[in-house]
Formats: C-alpha cells, structure tokens, sequence
C-alpha cells in the first residue's frame, strides 16, 4: 500500500534515534478476506519488502491454507514497520573471533505508537471483515494490555479497537466496532513445539467464522 507521505514522514521522526532499520508497507487486496497484523518485519522482509517471507512467513503460509487461504486472499501488515534490533557482541563459533551481530527483539510500546497513525490508515482503507492479530503486540496494539495471546487466543471479539486520536497523542477507542481474531504468532512454535495443536486449532476457528461470514 501507498501512504500519504505526511504520515511516513510522521513515523519516521518519531523512531529516530532508535535501534531499527528499514520501513515495509502492508500488502494485500483491498477488500480481503482477512486482515493480519503482525509484529514488525525481520531481516528478511527488510531486504524483500514482503511481510512474512522468513521463516515465521512459512509456517503463516501453511496456516493460511488450513483455514483454505493463499497469501493474494489476505492483507498482511504489523504493528511496526521498521526492523526493531538490538547490539550483541559474541564470539564466532567457527572462526572464534569476537563479531558484533544485529538480531530482531520485540519493538518498544514508543515504537509501536510511532507506527499507529499508518495501521489507522490502513484499517480505515482495508475495511477488513475480520482482523486476525499475530502474537501479544499486535493484539495489545488494537486491544489493549489488559488482552494477552495465552489467554484470549482463538476468541472472537467484537468491539472497538484503539487508535490515535486527532492530536495524535494518544490512543482511543474507535466509534465502528470491528471483529478481532487473536491468534499466536507464527514464529510461536520455533521456540514451543506443544503449541502446534492449539495454533492448528485457532486456524480451524478461523476457517469456521469465514465460511459463516460467507454463507450471511
């Protein structure tokens, strides 16, 4: 997606100085079926400009296609949009050299908040029917801290979510109710493999509330 270069330019004087390389746009069609909101993008989307192609993008993919999706059904976007990193200096394994490498972490609430006027924009736009959430930042972005993955994944909520106000200074709850999805997020099951039944069956949820949505 295009954005107004206002609200780009908005985000990035509010993440300078931070530890984060990179910007990826959300992408999708216009009406879809579902909208996904992720994280923010790793090495891997920052140097595409596709969100979701590491290794967390294939276990999206293959959790798309149990609820019969495709990635051209879906508009794929997160809550940040540049690659949040941290400093970690360490010893190679294979040439025992002292290196300095530059892995992801979880981006700060500043940082989400820097990118919230473009997820506005975007949910604004899209007009989804139903919005899944990737994991506790997305969630809490929309819902707030109160809702966390490990106790609301797989239930459907209907209400307000949260956006920046017109001072753009801080959040408040939308006027549309909207239909939120919390799943996990797919890079999950890389670091606990127990929940590979409960991520199966979130995406079995899924596939049940878009058949019904199709069928009114």
């Amino acid at each position: 997606m295009n954005y107004p270069e206002e609200l780009v330019q908005e985000a990035t004087a509010r993440m300078k100085n931070r530890p984060v390389e990179g910007f990826v746009a959300g992408q999708g069609p216009r009406q879809p079926k579902l909208m996904l909101v992720g994280e923010a993008p790793g090495k891997t989307e920052i140097e595409n400009h596709i969100p979701f192609s590491g290794q967390a993008g294939k276990e999206l993919m293959h959790a798309l296609s149990l609820a019969g999706l495709s990635r051209e059904d879906v508009y794929i976007t997160s809550a940040v949009r540049s690659r949040p990193y941290r400093t970690v200096q360490r010893v190679n394994k294979r040439t025992q050299q002292m290196e300095i490498v530059y892995p992801n972490r979880t981006p700060s609430k500043a940082e989400v908040f820097a990118h919230a006027p473009i997820l506005d924009y975007e949910i604004e736009r899209i007009k989804p029917k139903l919005i899944a959430t990737l994991g506790n930042i997305g969630l809490q972005r929309l819902l707030g801290h109160s809702y966390t993955i490990s106790k609301n994944h797989g239930q459907l909520y209907t209400g307000p979510i949260l956006r920046l106000n017109e001072q753009m200074d801080a959040y408040e709850w939308s006027q549309k109710n909207y239909q939120v999805l919390p799943l996990f997020h797919p890079a999950a099951i890389f670091y606990n493999r127990t929940l590979a039944e409960t991520i199966h069956n979130d995406w079995l949820i899924l596939a049940k509330w878009l058949k019904k949505s199709d069928e009114i």
